[in-house]
């Protein structure tokens, strides 16, 4: 493309992005109005104030803040001190492929912003799948922490090996969301904690229990907590009074929740099918990881989780109500598992507010006596007094399925919706669900194959 044709489209680019995006108060009049109209012959553009221009370029993919360069001399070097860099896949020409010369090429890019950048950088985050050279990322991170950083995002790359964070990184007062990857959190000192961090995201992390349970604990507004894939099998010990939301999916050997009371969405999938080690007391898993869960509103459990909590004691009911639950997801569950249907039928009987149910069956779910005769048992005399969704997921008509699945329609008074979806040829005919009469006159029940 020639070079007046690209400036051309740019400038046009950024004036519609400035139409959609910006307007400014006439301070004299108090009136507002609109900034651009229409791009005109007048540069108006690049006589924007810089907060202005900066709120235009942060909102357009970096490789055309970048081609801005080719305005003018006066835009050369302006993409340089935007507030927010966001290097993804689309920066990168499709043609480079090696994993190496993909981080040269983002190296270039931060190289440039190191010689030229005035102000502050608010955010940064690397989503480009590319290797990176860790003593290169080491210095860019020390760079950042001197530029009144609110966000650091690490998102997938090709890792090699686990690097050290840099324990600069923990001096940002202003971090507000830190996401990492592939690292490892080894400060120098046990003091680590953000006094302003709200969301937290580690995924194939290198940390230990005790720095796990030491940085939540000391950042004192933290609301969100995600843990992927940590390497090594570890105690979670999750306490912050702040904390709302806390997404887990990786192996560990406990989990302790008891600290955390204002937890309000919790998601726990445990990878390995096997009952990690038992560290509690007497008192069940159960009632010890989800009976403390007194703000909860919707939780997500799965297969291997939920035979985690059925380790040692089961009640029929938790001593405390789960009273906020509304929305329930159980994953995988094994229906021709005793254990796990035990804990289904404790936490359906101590959630009387529940309004939503997704579960998704096992593909090996075969019939066991033993589980239908305690899902008939415990589940005949209770009434889901307040569920107005259900959801089965990967149904293969197995007895277990259909008792369940008639039970549940059987004792729902407010049910609007049924959605039974089945994978495969196992079809459930409808003359399974004819045997039971719906409790609820509006119900609505729809049988899906997929």
């Amino acid at each position: 493309m020639p070079a007046s044709n690209c400036s051309y489209g740019l400038r046009e680019l950024l004036g519609k992005v400035l139409k959609r995006n910006t307007k400014r108060i006439d301070q004299s009049s108090g009136n507002e109005i609109t900034e651009m109209e229409s791009v005109t012959k007048k540069d108006r553009i690049s006589n924007l104030p810089w907060d202005v221009l900066d709120g235009i370029l942060v909102r357009l993919p970096l490789k055309e803040v970048v081609r801005t360069s080719i305005l003018s001399s006066r835009w050369r070097h302006k993409w340089t001190g935007i507030s927010q860099f966001v290097i993804d896949d689309k920066c990168i020409p499709r043609w480079i492929s090696d994993k190496v010369a993909r981080w040269e090429l983002i190296m270039e890019i931060l190289r440039q912003v190191q010689l030229h950048h005035t102000g502050p950088i608010e955010k940064f985050k690397l989503a480009a799948y590319c290797r990176p050279d860790h003593s290169d990322l080491d210095q860019w991170i020390h760079y950042l922490t001197n530029k009144g950083l609110k966000e650091f995002i690490l998102q997938e790359f090709d890792t090699i090996k686990r690097f050290n964070l840099p324990f600069c990184l923990f001096s940002c007062p202003l971090l507000n969301r830190l996401e990492l990857f592939g690292c490892r959190i080894k400060p120098s000192s046990e003091a680590i904690g953000f006094k302003s961090l709200a969301n937290l995201h580690l995924n194939e992390v290198c940390v230990t229990g005790g720095m796990l349970e030491c940085l939540v604990l000391n950042s004192p507004v933290l609301e969100r907590l995600t843990l992927l894939n940590i390497d090594h099998q570890i105690v979670l010990r999750i306490g912050n009074a702040n904390l709302k939301y806390l997404k887990v999916d990786s192996n560990f050997d406990d989990i302790y929740l008891e600290n955390s009371p204002s937890l309000a969405s919790v998601d726990i999938g445990l990878r390995v099918r096997v009952i990690p080690l038992y560290f509690g007391s007497e008192e069940g898993n159960l009632n010890r990881v989800i009976g403390c869960l007194h703000a909860i509103k919707k939780l997500t459990l799965s297969s291997a989780m939920l035979a985690f909590l059925g380790n040692n004691d089961i009640p029929d009911k938790l001593p405390t109500l789960l009273r906020h639950l509304s929305v329930l997801e159980l994953k995988d569950v094994r229906l021709d598992s005793l254990i796990e249907v035990l804990v289904c039928v404790c936490i359906f009987r101590s959630a009387p507010n529940l309004e939503e149910l997704h579960l998704s069956v096992a593909d090996t779910t075969e019939y066991s006596r033993p589980a239908a005769d305690f899902l008939i048992t415990k589940l005949s005399n209770h009434y889901f007094e307040k569920l107005k969704v259900a959801k089965i997921r990967a149904v293969q008509n197995v007895q277990n399925e259909t008792i369940f699945i008639q039970l549940l329609l059987a004792h729902s008074p407010l049910l609007k919706r049924m959605t039974i979806v089945h994978y495969g040829s196992r079809f459930l005919p409808t003359e399974a669900l004819e045997q039971s009469v719906p409790a609820s006159k509006d119900v609505e029940i729809f049988n899906l194959c997929v």
